[in-house]
């Protein structure tokens, strides 16, 4: 890439720094295997604070400049951000991804992380997940309920195959479109997904997933490579998670369900209803491929809450 490529990349930076972000990127890509929409967000949050600094500086941000920076000028750039209504957690990001950039400027003698880490992160409130009550979430997974849409029995066997794996075995989006034809869970009662961080997990497949699966691939109309993608979109390539998020969409509105209902809540309500009937937070953990507990600690508070709205509609003494 030359240098007019690099600064029209990063405008604001000089062309050695553009070179410097451009090669954190690629090692965030990878060797960290970062997935793309993070590596994606770190770009964007990094090209914005460049097109502040230049400004707020008045020239090119250069490796000098950024030694000069000041705790007084990152928080400049906080409260800007906040100005143009950035969410804290959205302002928190950038941080976390300035901090990373500079770290590998410093080795390089370009940058100063004192001021990055002296300044305060914001702080952001920890919203709870909000999953579908047990009868939405298997609504959503059945074909039936797209009866009257104008599609191939496929399509339809193709979606309802892919929201019960979301449901039935907890798996993000990612995860389940990165399956390969070869690991179709049609006959084995697991299946092995690549999650966050390049990670590997074994997660269980109930029999109405596998039936679900084993339907789409007996009325698929395209070969599928071993090695390819086992979910295919309508001309054969891999599948786009924009096309599970519209199909959801679709059916919300017919269902009568609010905006939360997304392909990603379905995630949520298979760990906070594994939770209600008992299932244990390490368990529950693994499943989700959680690296920390305290992350699938959430829906203890997810699932005490939904305890105490039913305590307070039917309880006698709670009216």
């Amino acid at each position: 890439m030359t240098g007019c490529e690099q600064i029209s990349v990063f405008p604001g930076a000089s062309v050695e720094i553009a070179a410097e972000a451009l090669s954190w990127l690629q090692f965030l890509a990878r060797e960290r295997r970062y997935s793309p929409l993070t590596v994606e967000s770190y770009a964007r949050d990094v090209r914005q604070f460049f097109t502040f600094a230049a400004e707020h500086f008045g020239c090119e941000v250069t490796g000098e400049a950024l030694r000069a920076l000041t705790p007084a000028d990152v928080r400049a750039f906080m409260a800007h951000r906040r100005s143009a209504g950035v969410s804290g957690r959205s302002i928190l990001r950038g941080l976390a991804a300035l901090r990373s950039l500079v770290r590998r400027l410093e080795r390089a003698g370009l940058g100063n992380t004192a001021p990055f880490i002296a300044v305060r992160s914001p702080k952001t409130p920890r919203s709870l997940p909000k999953p579908l009550t047990a009868g939405a979430a298997v609504q959503l997974t059945e074909p039936e309920t797209r009866a009257g849409e104008a599609r191939e029995q496929w399509v339809l066997a193709r979606d309802a195959a892919v929201l019960g794996l979301l449901y039935g075995s907890g798996l993000r989006i990612s995860e389940a479109l990165g399956l390969r034809r070869k690991d179709a869970p049609v006959s084995a009662d697991s299946v092995t997904v690549i999650g966050k961080g390049r990670k590997t997990r074994s997660v269980p497949v109930i029999e109405p997933v596998r039936a679900a699966v084993a339907e789409y691939l007996a009325l698929c109309p395209f070969p599928l490579a071993p090695e390819g993608p086992l979910f295919v979109g309508v001309r054969g390539g891999a599948l786009s998670p924009r096309i599970i998020q519209l199909a959801v969409e679709q059916m919300r509105g017919v269902l009568g369900l609010p905006d939360t209902a997304t392909p990603h809540a379905l995630r949520h309500s298979f760990a906070t209803h594994l939770l209600a009937r008992g299932g244990d937070l390490r368990s529950i953990q693994e499943l989700l491929g959680h690296a920390s507990l305290s992350t699938t600690q959430v829906y203890t508070a997810v699932d005490a809450t939904r305890l105490m709205d039913a305590w307070m509609s039917a309880h006698p003494r709670a009216r």
